[in-house]
């Protein structure tokens, strides 16, 4: 059987948050240009562009450990910006690593996100 690399790995394909309120999730990630689908009231499907994922409505709200996803910006610091805007806490501001600048923020529920750019 002759499989090209992409099929035989198993590449993150979606995301999903649990959220404490859809709406106001929506409004947040909005200013980062994000694109939205409802699916009822306890559930929307997300499109950063780059990936797709979900918000599940939920009282079981992880907001610390897991996971750090970090999203990709042509301007980093007009995405700072634009999560301090939305309401971000900003966890570290920005820093240089090998390969680039980034910087960390908590979104409404807590999560830790990153952005990067060269």
């Amino acid at each position: 059987m002759d499989q090209t690399l992409s099929d035989q790995r198993n590449a993150i394909n979606y995301i999903e948050f649990n959220v404490r309120d859809i709406q106001k999730s929506k409004a947040f990630y909005q200013h980062l240009g994000w694109t939205f689908i409802d699916f009822g009231s306890a559930y929307c499907e997300f499109n950063s562009g780059a990936l797709k994922g979900g918000f599940a409505q939920s009282d079981n709200v992880k907001s610390s450990g897991g996971v750090l996803i970090i999203l990709y910006s042509h301007d980093l610091e007009g995405s700072l910006q634009r999560v301090k805007d939305a309401g971000a806490k900003i966890v570290q501001e920005i820093f240089s690593f090998p390969g680039g600048r980034r910087f960390h923020f908590q979104d409404l529920d807590g999560y830790e996100l990153a952005i990067w750019s060269e």
